[in-house]
């Protein structure tokens, strides 16, 4: 990765501009006593692979203890988008905790991410390439939206009010996710990657990455390299830091919460996604709450961000 220069942190700092207006601290630690329940799916899929949770929870925390080099590379990528180390860690830990199981060695991850990259690649549907679709008349109101992230989350938002589970000229699309639909060539649902990210976030991040750490925009007609980006862990970690970072200044923007200082909500937020979505629902849900004279309600962690929050000082004792 390139060092980052006083010029990038400025682009930085323009990137994810706060508004003056001071945020809400949200206190450390579980709001929930008790774990939410943990979602059927990833329940059979533990089972499954005839291991638990909390196996593949002390695997992960085994690859990040033992690999000095994989935790540079966190920290190094963590202080260029202005977070703390421990916001990345617990979106991994979560990720290979809940979702997929770790490798036991860094080096597995870059050897897997070239043998994804053997066949040749398409983002597409029923034949049609998503380069091809965001091309309809239905997507001429993305086309002003000045980033990545902006010119992604519209071309989704019209995907779910126009397209999700309709039939339009003849073709039927299912109620599913844009990502799920469009951006799942190898094996529908998934993640990969030491991030477990989705193209279509790394499509989504490509800009602020861009900016901050140099690397290479990435091009929706060029599936290949955004595979390859997602599972190279050189590559993919920028992309972690930077949802990472959205997430929190969405937060602080929209509903008025300071996030930075609660990994269990980041970690949340990388699970569940959509965090201007979630932080408007949670505006709006205060704004009837002061009118009704009650105490505001603070942003909440789902089974995920609670784990993370349950673990944090083993989980900070890495750094």
């Amino acid at each position: 990765m390139k060092k980052v220069t006083s010029v990038v942190l400025g682009l930085l700092a323009a990137a994810v501009a706060l508004p003056a207006q001071a945020a809400t601290p949200v206190p450390p630690g579980n709001r929930s006593v008790e774990q939410p329940p943990v979602p059927g799916a990833s329940t059979r899929r533990t089972q499954a692979l005839s291991t638990t949770f909390q196996g593949k929870y002390r695997k992960i925390y085994a690859l990040l203890k033992n690999d000095a080099a994989l935790r540079g590379k966190i920290a190094k990528v963590s202080a260029a988008y202005g977070i703390e180390p421990i916001h990345m860690v617990g979106a991994i830990v979560g990720e290979h905790t809940y979702n997929v199981d770790a490798y036991d060695r860094l080096q597995t991850y870059y050897v897997k991410a070239i043998s994804y990259l053997s066949n040749r690649l398409t983002f597409s549907y029923k034949g049609e390439d998503v380069s091809d679709f965001v091309q309809r008349a239905e997507f001429d109101g993305c086309d002003d939206k000045a980033d990545s992230y902006g010119l992604w989350q519209c071309r989704e938002r019209v995907w779910n009010r126009s397209f999700r589970g309709r039939s339009v000229d003849g073709t039927g699309y299912p109620n599913d996710r844009f990502g799920a639909t469009f951006f799942q060539p190898l094996y529908a649902g998934q993640t990969f990657g030491l991030g477990q990210l989705n193209p279509l976030t790394a499509l989504q991040m490509s800009d602020m990455v861009h900016k901050v750490s140099g690397l290479p925009k990435l091009d929706v007609g060029d599936p290949n390299q955004v595979y390859k980006t997602i599972m190279d862990p050189d590559l993919t970690l920028p992309y972690v830091a930077a949802t990472i970072r959205h997430s929190i200044d969405a937060y602080r923007q929209i509903a008025g919460f300071d996030i930075s200082g609660n990994p269990g909500l980041t970690a949340t937020l990388y699970n569940v996604g959509d965090p201007e979505g979630r932080a408007q629902a949670l505006k709006a849900e205060n704004a009837r709450r002061k009118a009704a004279g009650e105490a505001p309600k603070l942003p909440q962690e789902n089974y995920y961000g609670w784990l993370v929050n349950d673990k944090l000082d083993e989980l900070k004792a890495l750094f």
